[in-house]
């Protein structure tokens, strides 16, 4: 049996984890009839991941567990696909690559944290012997899809190759039932609740938050100038993210077009991992070799609205603390960076949380996040811990960070990758034990049915292509209880909440058929 040496002990190399391949690939078809469908972009990254390796279909053939990060088409009303859906995503993709030899099937629940999850359950597998060969791969074609639907071409995306698969992850959705009554029911509805209380905090006007957002994007913007599978290569400045105008508008204020993750793309990524003896009888070189020298997972309070605040995540500091301290290493140690980006807030809240400055000269994304990278769902991360596996083999020895990010602001997961090998072996420590610190602080008691004078605490206008649509808002009763509540419809009040400060603003909230709504003094 082959051993691995690990400072100055022995370790069996059948339980030592490794990440060994990894591919990645954009599709730019411009005729939505010839693009490729999803399963079928996500088995090409997995190819790519095989070849990668060095070991090509060898590899394949040893694949013992596919797991498929789950799809937007089965994550979110908004991206249904109309074209039909895949009843066995992983067993398609095992037909596709002929990998003849899978033992384990899975198919995640949603969330951006997910393939940064699997990792680090999947690390530990093998250090259990429970797998040897593994691929984790997800793909999204929405961009065909929207542009075959504006067509009005009939696409046949159905397939039932049989059998079944396990999942993995939580079911729960990220809202509950009271937020879903005011229509703050998806990710563009609540981080921009979560920008404004931000912006609260740290007391700017409209104009100069709007401007700082563009600054710490223009960042990110600048790496997707440089990166050939990027979706948006312009290189946007900051005053043109942060500008209001037709090719720009708001979506849901504070945030413009250009501030949103860009779901509309068509994008798959694949990484492969296998324990260091099957690394080793297949060929594949050393120099290939990622190993994850830290790693954690947590999750702030489910709902929003049982929140201490909107503007801190105690998750994601946890999650950084266990990762760092689980690698040996500070954050100084850290060569490189991929934080979560779907939205600004994501960001400053990351910064916050680990004590990072948003200037940092290292940078804050390797691929060029998720506005201008390509936002593909559930499965971004994938992409970003590809292009982490590509940053450290280039410098051998250096070590990257990537952060992930479910719901909202709520699951979190971190990441430290490296080509050294670790110096003892991979041992996390049980999530349970910090996520209880974590669950003992509870944000204010929540008033469902709102009555009487009020104060706002965060807020959002949503906007459609006509403009301002509807308000949601978080407010305070004067026993300090938090409640959830829709603006009136007047279209010259929406206007004026986007053009003016109304967090603190005073007012009167009443109830009707379980929907409250707020009417400013």
């Amino acid at each position: 049996m082959a051993d691995f040496d690990i400072g100055k002990r022995q370790m069996d190399e059948s339980r030592v984890p490794v990440l060994v391949g990894s591919g990645q690939i954009t599709q730019r078809e411009p005729d939505p009839s010839r693009g490729l469908p999803p399963i079928d972009l996500t088995a090409s990254a997995v190819y790519k991941a095989a070849d990668d390796s060095g070991a090509g279909p060898a590899l394949l053939k040893a694949l013992d567990t596919i797991v498929v990060v789950r799809s937007f088409s089965d994550t979110s009303w908004r991206f249904i696909c109309p074209f039909g859906t895949y009843s066995n995503p992983p067993k398609s993709l095992a037909n596709r690559i002929e990998a003849e030899n899978v033992q384990h099937l899975v198919y995640t629940h949603p969330g951006g944290n997910m393939p940064q999850w699997c990792v680090n359950r999947m690390f530990e597998m093998i250090t259990r012997g429970e797998l040897d060969a593994a691929v984790i791969a997800g793909g999204e074609s929405l961009a065909t899809q929207k542009g075959a639907e504006r067509a009005g071409l009939e696409l046949d995306w159905s397939e039932d190759p049989g059998g079944s698969c396990a999942t993995w992850g939580i079911e729960t959705r990220g809202w509950s039932d009271m937020e879903d009554r005011h229509k703050m029911a998806g990710a563009i509805f609540a981080y921009p609740m979560i920008e404004n209380a931000i912006r609260g905090n740290r007391g700017r006007t409209i104009e100069q938050h709007g401007l700082e957002m563009g600054k710490l994007f223009s960042r990110f913007a600048k790496v997707a100038e440089g990166n050939p599978l990027a979706d948006r290569r312009q290189g946007f400045t900051a005053e043109q993210i942060s500008s209001v105008n037709p090719n720009n508008p708001y979506i849901g204020f504070p945030y413009t077009k250009l501030m949103n993750s860009n779901a509309f793309i068509d994008q798959a990524a694949a990484i492969i991992l296998t324990s260091a003896k099957k690394a080793r009888e297949l060929g594949i070189p050393e120099k290939k070799w990622v190993y994850l020298h830290g790693c954690a997972d947590a999750y702030d309070h489910w709902y929003l609205s049982d929140r201490i605040n909107f503007h801190s995540s105690p998750a994601m500091s946890k999650v950084a603390r266990e990762a760092l301290e689980m690698a040996e290493c500070s954050l100084g140690d850290v060569d490189a960076l991929d934080l979560y980006s779907c939205f600004p807030s994501a960001v400053q809240i990351a910064c916050d949380e680990m004590g990072i400055n948003p200037d940092d000269p290292r940078g804050l994304t390797v691929t060029g996040g998720l506005p201008y990278f390509g936002g593909p769902g559930n499965n971004y991360v994938t992409h970003s811990i590809a292009e982490m596996m590509d940053t450290v083999r280039e410098k051998p020895g250096s070590r990257g960070l990537v952060t992930a990010n479910g719901n909202y602001v709520t699951k979190q997961s971190a990441g430290i990758y490296s080509t050294e090998p670790p110096n003892k072996p991979f041992r996390p420590k049980d999530p349970k034990i910090y996520q209880a610190e974590i669950d003992a602080e509870r944000g204010p008691r929540v008033t469902e049915v709102a009555d009487g004078k009020a104060a706002i605490e965060t807020y959002t206008i949503m906007h459609d292509r006509k403009g301002p649509s509807f308000g949601i808002l978080f407010g305070r009763l004067p026993d300090n209880s938090r409640f959830i509540a829709n603006t009136l419809g007047d279209p010259t009040l929406l206007a004026d909440m986007t053009a003016e400060d109304y967090l603190g603003a005073k007012g009167t909230v009443s109830s009707s058929d379980g929907v409250n709504v707020f009417t400013p003094d």
